[in-house]
């Protein structure tokens, strides 16, 4: 039976890690287990006949605890305001909004659709999309008590 010849692959042309997560957050899951390695490593190689100092242990464990809640309550406060910015763009829809055109000028429309395909939602104004935080006015459409009637 004929063996195959060995065929050479090229070198891959970019790194793939496998993972889509943002890096600023790999970076703080990374900093938790880095200072958990070094704590063990740190307990592990010490001289037994100088020990570390307990005091500076618990303090190193407390800034670690810290760190984690204080990256828990980021993400929530992000996540509360990407919530708070889609409850806000679904209130102007049917209502009527301006913002600033390409040339500076004032575009005033009724607000048809909002878009959350990105991090901003995306007001549609006369059939173009619109950022919400480019949104300079919104107006009620429908008449008030104090309007007189047509």
């Amino acid at each position: 039976m004929p063996v195959a010849p060995v065929t050479q692959t090229p070198p891959p042309t970019s790194i793939h890690t496998g993972t889509t997560t943002d890096p600023s957050a790999r970076k703080q899951t990374l900093d938790g287990e880095v200072f958990l390695r070094l704590l063990v490593t740190q307990l592990t190689n010490q001289d037994p006949s100088s020990p570390m100092d307990t005091n500076a242990m618990i303090s190193q464990t407390t800034e670690l605890a810290m760190m984690e809640q204080i990256t828990a309550l980021t993400n929530t406060s992000s996540e509360a305001f990407a919530l708070n910015m889609r409850q806000a763009a679904t209130a102007i829809i049917g209502h009527e909004v301006s913002y600033k055109g390409p040339d500076g000028a004032t575009i005033t429309g009724i607000a048809t659709k909002v878009s959350f395909d990105g991090p901003i939602p995306l007001v549609t104004v006369g059939g173009k999309s619109v950022s919400l935080d480019a949104l300079t006015a919104i107006t009620s459409t429908t008449p008030t008590a104090d309007a007189p009637a047509a």
